[in-house]
């Protein structure tokens, strides 16, 4: 039996709640079943920082320049936007003016952000 709760019946909503709940038993089972079945034997040798067969020296931790971080975040940002002209560009004929003028305001914001990074000096590497 259904109820009907604004445009959406309850019952939708529990076969969601129930698939999110089996997902979840599901991977709580499998670790759990991991961590009895698996060896644990964590020795000091084992726990030691492995770099291709070197004995390591010094802390594992470095501390990185911030613009490699910076170029990385800008390359996603700009890759996952770049995504989204696929799918325009597969429908573009029916799509009309309207869909036209919105992704050329689009492309010029990434234009603009681009231009706004290369003129603060976040592209330079050096």
């Amino acid at each position: 039996m259904s109820v009907i709760l604004g445009s959406f019946l309850v019952s939708e909503y529990a076969a969601v709640a129930v698939f999110l709940l089996v997902g979840t038993g599901i991977v709580l089972f499998t670790f759990g079943l991991a961590k009895v079945i698996r060896p644990s034997n964590p020795t000091p040798i084992k726990l030691e920082t492995y770099e291709c067969g070197e004995t390591p020296y010094g802390t594992a931790e470095i501390q990185y320049n911030v613009r490699f971080y910076i170029y990385a975040l800008l390359f996603v940002i700009f890759d996952v936007e770049a995504i989204f002209l696929f799918p325009w560009a597969l429908v573009y004929r029916s799509l009309g003016l309207f869909a036209f003028v919105e992704m050329f305001i689009f492309i010029a914001m990434l234009v603009f952000g681009l231009f706004y990074a290369w003129k603060k000096g976040v592209l330079k590497w050096v």
